[in-house]
């Protein structure tokens, strides 16, 4: 069956994404491949397409992770460089948005205010509002939030007084167009991927650049092209030779992932040897030392070994210190030690959200997510016709993304083939539940925000956010879709139970 045709004007839909980023796009091509007699809408509150590769744009702004598992299954990475650029990344995305036709259902400028199940209608009515404050209403099916996992519209505030310093003060996030920073001497506050990508990028025409770290981060430099990828490309069918690097590649990031975690100082033995031999005599042991083992937090990709070029050709270095203050002329750390700076860059990381912000209510009752578990990485339990995307934490997150298309078509399609409109995941009990930390992970950024995380059992799957790939595969993609736990219904129809009920905020 072909795809069903949509106006420009249509206001209701099978299923209507939020986001227009690699969440939003995967999923409306997942679509497009698996169940076209669908319609949906992709609705993106920005003028452009590719989220946070549209929104960030300051120098050097690449992936930090390979783009053979950054880039879409269906897709293949064509470029020589695996480590790719933010615009050779938006180039990809409307490449696939355009060869696919997906561009024609994407409404710019439409930021998602709320959403109301009503269980009668099986439908959500979902609120809009333009840029210039008007509102407008669409109702869905399904609701698939690719909105991303941060805050759009403020970056984590360290609480930082630049009253008495002289200089420019920026965010990554909002990085200024006509910043001129040529002979200018910086100080980028942050250790982590920003810090790390910004700090070489800015030495081509900066004076001095400085890192100004409170702690280190572990770092892995690796070469930006994949000689593995590159090669295979050229003596075999491109699909296939795609298929073979991101195995390859998923593989290589699982085995790091479990090895730290199984034999860290064999890790950390490994690390500090690449950067050893990277900076030579300029080598600094207790810079590159963090307090925690590898992947508690993620690693820092160095590309080329960038970041060690440029601090041996001293043009940039690394300081760690406590900030004691902020004057005319620099940065005042509690040693007393003053590092010089006309701007200051606050690399100092992301401000977490869930679902985008959207005042999400079932019935009129609004939901509170952080009383729902997970249910298969993807929905949420006794959460009707929802689907959203949380990326792994030491994995690219497009291999989340894929997935969970994947199986929310999967959903979708069964649906279809039953006459049903509903699909919600069923706990009966959840205060009965057992609960444990969705991660270990001791990163700033989540540790801050999991308070506002759905909640993870103790039991593991499926009430369960997991973080092994393959053990995802095979349950999203060949595991029963009606597990006795995932309950289908038609519209109208009664409750599985009597004391099935839908969970809201109290």
């Amino acid at each position: 069956m072909g795809e069903r045709p949509t106006s420009s004007r249509a206001t209701d839909f099978d299923v209507l994404i939020v986001g227009a980023g690699i969440s939003g796009i995967g999923m409306a091509a997942h679509m497009k491949d698996k169940v076209p007699d669908l319609s949906f809408a992709i609705v993106e509150r920005r003028e452009q397409l590719g989220g946070t590769w549209d929104l960030f744009r300051y120098p050097g702004i690449r992936s930090d992770s390979d783009m053979h598992t950054l880039g879409f299954e269906f897709e293949p990475w064509k470029h020589e460089k695996s480590i790719a650029d933010g615009p050779t990344i938006l180039e990809y995305l409307n490449r696939i948005v355009d060869e696919r036709d997906i561009r024609r259902h994407m409404r710019f400028g439409h930021k998602v205010v709320s959403a109301d199940w009503r269980e009668a209608e099986a439908r959500w009515h979902i609120t809009l509002e333009t840029d210039g404050g008007e509102r407008k209403r669409l109702t869905a099916n399904w609701l698939h939030l690719g909105s991303g996992y941060y805050d759009y519209d403020k970056p984590y505030d360290a609480g930082f007084d630049f009253s008495a310093f002289d200089g420019e003060v920026v965010h990554p996030q909002f990085w200024p167009e006509d910043l001129d920073y040529s002979g200018k001497r910086v100080v980028v506050i942050g250790s982590g991927a920003t810090a790390v990508t910004l700090v070489p990028a800015m030495t081509d025409k900066a004076a001095h650049v400085t890192m100004l770290q409170r702690t280190p981060t572990w770092m892995v430099n690796r070469p930006a092209k994949d000689k593995i990828a590159n090669t295979l490309r050229k003596v075999l069918p491109e699909k296939l030779a795609y298929r073979l690097t991101r195995f390859k590649n998923i593989t290589l990031q699982q085995f790091s992932y479990r090895k730290a975690r199984s034999s860290p100082e064999k890790v950390i033995d490994y690390l500090k040897k690449g950067i050893r031999s990277a900076l030579g005599e300029k080598y600094d042991d207790p810079t590159f030392t963090p307090p925690y083992n590898p992947w508690e937090q993620r690693l820092c990709l160095v590309p080329d070994a960038d970041l060690f070029e440029a601090m041996k050709a001293e043009k940039a270095e690394i300081v760690t210190g406590h900030i004691a203050g902020f004057e005319q002329g620099g940065v005042r750390l509690k040693s007393g030690e003053l590092l010089p700076a006309d701007i200051i860059v606050t690399a100092t990381g992301l401000q977490v959200v869930w679902g985008g912000k959207i005042a999400v209510s079932v019935g009129g009752q609004p939901v509170d997510f952080s009383e729902h578990y997970f249910y298969k990485n993807c929905m949420l339990s006794n959460l009707p016709n929802t689907s959203f995307i949380f990326p792994y934490l030491a994995a690219s997150y497009t291999l989340r993304a894929d997935l969970v298309a994947g199986f929310v078509c999967r959903v979708l399609d069964h649906m279809r083939s039953r006459g049903d409109a509903i699909a919600v995941p069923v706990l009966d009990h959840p205060e009965l539940m057992k609960e444990e930390e969705i991660t270990d992970f001791s990163s700033g950024y989540l540790q801050r925000s999991l308070h506002l995380m759905p909640k993870n059992s103790a039991g593991g799957p499926p009430w369960y956010l997991s973080q092994d790939y393959y053990a995802d595969r095979k349950a999203m993609r060949d595991g029963e879709v009606e597990d006795g736990l995932l309950i289908f219904r038609r519209k109208g129809a009664n409750a599985r139970a009597a004391n099935e009920t839908l969970e809201t905020a109290t």
